[in-house]
Formats: structure tokens, C-alpha cells, sequence
């Protein structure tokens, strides 16, 4: 942990999206660290739909499920199903072989801030002090960027709404809260509002749902790991911008 106390970004959450954030991350040359507060990686991708393990993707996301060496086949008209045991361990496997380094078992209880205008890390503790309520006190890490891959509780951007009072980049200014189900539009909405949401602080998977009000989709992941590569795509564009290099992953 002593190695990773800054790093160019840390990832709330390593379900889906925080996955394939890392990895694409990780494989551009950044120093990555993903945080989960679990025992496990993978968040609702294990589970796939009402626990059987299968879950479905379509065919803008088939190249990044081939890239993780996932195997899969088609239901025709653009959709494809894989194990979805299969798609956690692969991911996990490959993401950490690329260089992300995944610590489980520790949980954000809040943000480091800049002067309270720009998130530029996070405090952690261990899962079972908060499940436990003991007062210990936590560790804080620095990142030039942060990445809030909660899921629906969109944890991270709650800390800056609620304890840093900071406005969001949303129409209101706060957390807007997820929609009903809807996959098409759910779907399309998710890559549309990965982005950033605070200066230094961005959204991915169903935290960018929650936060921007997007359509739950159920146990299709393909918007998941689109919504990881894209933010991955964008804060290595701005990292490589601040060092003066070109960034392999806009190639």
C-alpha cells in the first residue's frame, strides 16, 4: 500500500466499469489503483440475471469482451451472452497482469480536496472497521484523478455533494437519482454521461446513472465496460496532455 499512495488515478469500486477502466488505464502506462470495499471484484456482473450466471452484451462492446479473451456467442441481431463467472475472473486476471494493482477490502469514507475546488484523492479505511463502527482512524491517498465506479450508490460524488458541498456538472447542481429500468435507453444514456463531475472526479457505469438520472438496464454489461474504456480513453488524454505525450489509447 506504502507504493500506492499517489497515483495518477484511483478507481472507486472494480465492478465492470471500474475494471476496464484500469485496465485500459494500467495499459497506457498509468499507475492505477482500484479500491473495493468487498471480499471480491466484480459487483453485480457475478450474479448476471436473478442469479443465473449468464449475462448479455451487444455488438458495440464485442471487441472489448474478445480483448479480454472472454469467450461468448451470439443470439443474433447484435447481442451476445457470456459466463459471467468467466467475464469477472478474465477481467480481473488481465487487468492486474496489465499493471492495475486492486486492493479489496478497503472502503472511501471521503475525498481529499484542493482547496476544496478539486477532488485530488480519497480517505480510506478497512471494510470491517466501518461494518464493525469502530473509531479508527483512516489513511489518505492521493491521485491526480479519481474515478467513482460505485454503482448505483454513486458513493464517491455523494462525499463531494454532501461533506464537501460542492456543486456538480449536473442540471441541478446535486446527485439527480437513477430511473426506472430501461435498457435501450439506459444503455446509450450511460456512455453518453461518463464523464466528469466535479473538477478531478469522474463518473462511470451506473454511477454516471445515478448521478445524471439514466435508466437501470439489468444484466446487460456491454454500456459497463464501454463506460470504462471511454473514461479511461478521456483521463488518459488529459494525463498524457499534462506530460506532453500522445495518448496511445485516442489511437
Amino acid at each position: 500500500m506504502e507504493s500506492y499512495l499517489k497515483s495518477d488515478v484511483a478507481i472507486v469500486g472494480a465492478g465492470p466499469a471500474g475494471l476496464a477502466a484500469a485496465y485500459y488505464l494500467a495499459k497506457s502506462g498509468h499507475k492505477v489503483a482500484v479500491f473495493e470495499k468487498r471480499l471480491s471484484i466484480g459487483g453485480g456482473m457475478w450474479g448476471g440475471g436473478i442469479m443465473f450466471n449468464t449475462i448479455v452484451f451487444q455488438e458495440e462492446a464485442r471487441e472489448i469482451f474478445e480483448e479480454f479473451e472472454i469467450e461468448h456467442r451470439s443470439h443474433g441481431e447484435g447481442y451476445y451472452s457470456a459466463d459471467s463467472v468467466l467475464s469477472v475472473t478474465a477481467m480481473g486476471a488481465k487487468t492486474i497482469r496489465n499493471g492495475a494493482k486492486i486492493f479489496n477490502l478497503l472502503s472511501a469514507e471521503d475525498v481529499l480536496a484542493e482547496g476544496g475546488t478539486r477532488v485530488t484523492g480519497l480517505v480510506l479505511n478497512w471494510s470491517s472497521v466501518q461494518m464493525a463502527g469502530l473509531h479508527v482512524d483512516p489513511v489518505a491517498v492521493e491521485a491526480s484523478y479519481v474515478i467513482d465506479t460505485t454503482g448505483h450508490d454513486c458513493q464517491v460524488v455523494g462525499f463531494v455533494q454532501n461533506k464537501l458541498k460542492g456543486k456538480l456538472f449536473t442540471k441541478t447542481g446535486k446527485i439527480m437519482g437513477e430511473s426506472s429500468m430501461w435498457a435501450e435507453s439506459g444503455e446509450s444514456f450511460l456512455l453518453e454521461y461518463t464523464r466528469e463531475v466535479y473538477p478531478g472526479l469522474y463518473v462511470a457505469g451506473m454511477s454516471a446513472s445515478a448521478v445524471y438520472s439514466g435508466h437501470r438496464m439489468g444484466p446487460i454489461f456491454g454500456g459497463m465496460l464501454l463506460s470504462g474504456r471511454k473514461v479511461a480513453r478521456e483521463i488518459d488524454a488529459s494525463l498524457k496532455k499534462l506530460n506532453g505525450d500522445a495518448s496511445p489509447l485516442s489511437r
